[in-house]
């Protein structure tokens, strides 16, 4: 493999999109019932592998180590007869969830007698392209076949022989139970050039779905020729109101911050209304400092804190932290603070804390977010949080799909028309 020249991969990831199109033809043939059955038979094989997906991993932490990954990522890396389980685990879980694919969405009768129903179909062939966990495979690949797609998937290098293992058990513990051939496939080369080969086979896959670092999203949506589905940054808001109950707001933002501050649904900045900045800052500076919270404030809120902070740049306002950081401003209400929302903003989790309803509301309506929160935590702009059972990622685009998705957003629809003869 290590052999084979660019137009070697090109021709190989090429059949494998044949091949995943054909795959494609085949599932949709499949009912509910009969999905289930493989998503189980896929989870049994994981686990009657355990011995062979544990060798593969360690060579992926071996080499970890070798290349000096952070221990951060390499506990993201590893898995463990008890994480395994917990792989497999989650592969039962998308059996049990409700089947999307063939509801009705609407249907109506037309003055000429036509009858007209939208449904929801399946994607077709989708593509992930994802960096670091192996678990995404699984859950991938997982979700998409639940909807009747055939899945292309396409690892980082750091959990190829992870990812290898994984792929070959869901897709040879599904085909004991009926699933069609190569319905699930793995790119084995991690080399940039594989996902421009990828995003340009447009004939074959019928969405891309990037999951990893700004590059990459940005690498896939130069050279898509498909739709992609992504979002880039997670740039997420607390606006804290005049009238907001304090204790509550710091505990949402301590929370927002710290609970996982390297994911995109993490708090980054903060916005305080002028009104209460003599009272909330102190509070909220003391309870950062104790979650060793390194605060970037404004001026006004510098001296208001308590703790130590770093001067705020104009930079900050726009940065992802995925950290233990926290920038700082001061508003003078809520036109400044959805203004700065929608101006620095990813468009991706924002929240205002108050007890009005109509101010909640007209931040609700003019953040321009995939998901905006009243008195809550950003944290929870997760598909497993919002009842979905579980995501294939969180999108910041308009079309198609917006916010936690799920099941629902790995189905297209169609529209079918009985009619009895009419002509026009």
């Amino acid at each position: 493999m290590l052999d084979m020249t660019d137009t070697d991969i090109q021709s190989a990831i090429l059949e494998m999109g044949r091949k995943a199109r054909a795959a494609s033809r085949e599932l949709v043939k499949l009912t509910t019932a009969e999905k289930n059955a493989i998503l189980l038979a896929m989870a049994d094989e994981i686990e009657a592998r355990q011995t062979l997906i544990l060798e593969a991993n360690a060579k992926d932490l071996s080499r970890a180590t070798a290349n000096g990954l952070s221990k951060a990522m390499i506990d993201r890396l590893t898995l463990d007869p008890k994480r395994l389980k917990a792989v497999a685990d989650a592969v039962r879980e998308v059996a049990a969830l409700p089947d999307p694919v063939g509801e009705v969405l609407t249907d109506w009768s037309r003055p000429n007698g036509l009858h007209i129903t939208k449904k929801r179909v399946p994607i077709g062939v989708i593509g992930i392209i994802f960096e670091s966990r192996p678990n995404v495979t699984t859950d991938a690949a997982s979700l998409c076949f639940k909807t009747g797609n055939a899945t292309l998937l396409r690892g980082g290098s750091e959990a190829i022989d992870s990812n290898i293992a994984l792929a070959a058990a869901l897709q040879a513990g599904g085909e004991l139970a009926g699933l069609p051939a190569d319905s699930i496939q793995l790119i084995p080369f991690t080399d940039r050039a594989s996902v421009e080969h990828m995003a340009r086979m447009d004939q074959y896959l019928d969405l891309i779905i990037p999951r990893g670092g700004k590059g990459l999203i940005e690498k896939v949506v130069a050279t898509a020729r498909m739709p992609v589905i992504k979002h880039y940054d997670g740039v997420c808001h607390v606006y804290v109101a005049a009238d907001a109950d304090q204790e509550m707001a710091a505990q949402i933002i301590v929370n927002a911050k710290t609970q996982k501050p390297g994911v995109c649904n993490a708090l980054e900045t903060i916005l305080v209304n002028r009104e209460i900045a003599g009272s909330f800052y102190p509070l909220i500076g003391q309870r950062l400092k104790a979650a060793s919270v390194q605060i970037h404030a404004d001026a006004e809120a510098q001296p208001l804190l308590g703790v130590e902070s770093v001067p705020a740049t104009e930079q900050d306002w726009s940065t992802e932290w995925l950290d233990l950081i926290l920038s700082a401003k001061t508003v003078s209400g809520l036109d400044e603070a959805i203004t700065h929302i929608n101006h620095y903003g990813s468009h991706h989790t924002d929240s205002i804390i108050t007890a009005d309803r109509a101010a909640a509301e007209r931040f609700q309506h003019e953040i321009d977010s995939a998901v905006v929160m009243l008195n809550a935590s950003s944290r929870f702009n997760d598909g497993g949080e919002f009842g979905f059972g579980a995501e294939i990622g969180i999108s910041t685009d308009k079309l198609h799909a917006r916010g936690p998705m799920g099941l629902a957003e790995l189905c297209s629809y169609k529209y079918l028309v009985d009619g009895s003869g009419q002509i026009r």
